[in-house]
């Protein structure tokens, strides 16, 4: 399995995920110690659950030793960096966010067809691949996970390994264009606001509680 294509976008990915992990994490006021394993989570937490699914061991992580030099690079400068440009690095991490999502979600796709997995197991490798970090992240410092209530996001990485599960997606050509347009249909969806469908209880609960107190009361 040819990864080259992706080495640089790999390279980003890691940068954006494990720098927003350490801006996480500063917000909630960690210690230096704090920052580092958040943001390292974030980086590599997709790729671990995705092993764990398909049987890859997770000591393979180990042997990623670019990868793991440049997350901490990554967290060390974010650390360091004045806040006024950590705010300035803020407003361009949707970008940044949606290729590291698209390159991960095609890699986890194509790691678990190698596997010789079903379409599903594609699908689901590749959605835990681009979004895993994020949502332990989240988990993590008590925000109810941002990919499961903000704009289309855990979509994108589910059709990409849909793509690749489905499709003979093993040419450079043909991994860059899906690469491109997951990341175009992300963009798009946080500039128009794309959401999925959604449905709320908290009034229904109230009415209900309402009328509990009422016949209560009788």
């Amino acid at each position: 399995m040819d990864f080259d294509v992706f080495h640089v976008f790999s390279l980003i990915g890691i940068i954006a995920f494990a720098a927003s992990g350490a801006v996480v994490a500063m917000e909630e006021g960690y210690d230096i110690l704090g920052v580092f394993v958040l943001g390292l989570v974030t980086a590599f937490g997709g790729g671990v659950v995705r092993n764990l699914l398909i049987g890859i061991p997770v000591t393979t992580l180990w042997s990623q030793g670019v990868y793991l030099k440049t997350a901490f690079f990554a967290i060390l400068i974010v650390f360091l960096m004045p806040s006024r440009l950590i705010w300035h690095w803020k407003r361009t991490e949707a970008f940044f966010d949606a290729i590291g999502l698209s390159a991960f979600a095609i890699q986890g796709s194509l790691f678990a067809v190698d596997a010789g997995l079903p379409l599903s197991a594609v699908m689901v490798a590749g959605m835990m691949t681009g979004i895993g970090g994020g949502m332990i992240r989240d988990i993590m410092v008590g925000r109810k996970p941002l990919v499961l209530r903000d704009e289309i996001y855990a979509v994108w990485a589910i059709l990409a390994g849909c793509a690749v599960g489905l499709g003979p997606m093993k040419q450079p050509w043909q991994l860059v264009v899906l690469f491109s347009f997951v990341v175009l249909f992300r963009m798009l969806s946080v500039h128009y606001k794309w959401k999925l469908p959604r449905r709320t209880l908290s009034g229904a609960r109230g009415h209900a509680d309402d009328k509990a107190q009422l016949g209560g009361g009788l």
